[in-house]
């Protein structure tokens, strides 16, 4: 998700994008351990997605 987008989103759609988006990265991330990703690129997107949305949440949350 870009940075864009995230602002643009309602609380309620990015707790549920972060719920999403943690369920992929546990899901590529035991997939990883098991057999090496084609992509391994895709943890650190998914990762920073993650940083990104928990880091408007806060925002929000302050404000």
């Amino acid at each position: 998700m870009k940075q864009s987008e995230i602002k643009e989103a309602s609380t309620a759609e990015l707790q549920e994008k972060l719920s999403e988006n943690r369920r992929a990265f546990s899901d590529l991330k035991m997939a990883h351990a098991i057999t090496p990703l084609e992509n391994p690129i895709q943890l650190r997107d998914q990762r920073r997605s993650i940083a990104r949305i928990e880091t408007e949440l806060t925002k929000r949350e302050v404000q």
